[in-house]
């Protein structure tokens, strides 16, 4: 079997006809270089390099989910990119953050993470700025994960996992407060606001949130 090249805009490539085994081994070889995501789809594989505004927006994402579960006094354990991949479906990616939270307790102590035995992140966030070829969407879904936040730069999803395909929400399955809505407004916040500002303002209407339930 024979790989082809196919050229993606603008910051990566996409190459067809590659096995399981040679994905495998491209995970473990580019192990220690971050700057590299590799994303696998039953012989496709795709490698691209993130933007700055691609690596900006998750970082602030992820702060978000990690100052929520503070907030709520919720034990996570977050695991950044791993690399979430299962070889009887043949398809394997790197999320941009993702998160053990209702499963936290079956996967805080373990060295490493099987998805063949292990469930999956409860919960990821996808920066789509730069658009992939393969539709990561899919690949969620095919691995099992029940919540996927999806940022393009100018509108955020939140998907849930129903009956294996994506249905759009208004607001987290995992906190009922949180809403499209809100986090859009708290990321536009941005270009006036300083990262740490900006999330000590966000803690502040969680807190407020939390308390008008209470």
């Amino acid at each position: 079997m024979t790989a082809t090249l196919i050229q993606t805009p603008p910051t990566g490539v996409l190459l067809k006809n590659i096995s399981w085994q040679t994905y495998e081994s491209l995970v473990n070889e580019l192990a220690q270089q971050p700057g590299i995501r590799l994303t696998y789809d039953r012989g496709n594989l795709e490698i691209m390099s993130p933007s700055a505004p691609h690596e900006g927006s998750k970082k602030i994402l992820g702060r978000f989910v990690e100052s929520v579960t503070e907030e709520l006094n919720l034990e996570i354990r977050s695991l950044g990119s791993l690399t979430c991949r299962r070889e009887d479906v043949a398809r394997g990616l790197e999320p941009d953050q993702c998160y053990y939270i209702q499963n936290e307790n079956v996967v805080w102590d373990k060295e490493q993470i099987d998805l063949n035995e292990d469930p999956p992140p409860d919960l990821v966030v996808e920066i789509d700025i730069t658009s992939s070829s393969i539709d990561r969407l899919e690949l969620y879904a095919s691995l099992g994960v029940p919540e996927v936040w999806r940022y393009d730069g100018n509108r955020l999803i939140i998907y849930q996992l129903e009956a294996g395909e994506y249905a759009e929400r208004d607001v987290s399955p995992t906190f009922p407060f949180l809403s499209q809505v809100e986090m859009l407004r708290f990321l536009e916040l941005r270009r006036s606001t300083k990262e740490n500002a900006l999330i000590r303002l966000f803690r502040e209407w969680v807190r407020s949130q939390i308390q008008s339930q209470e």
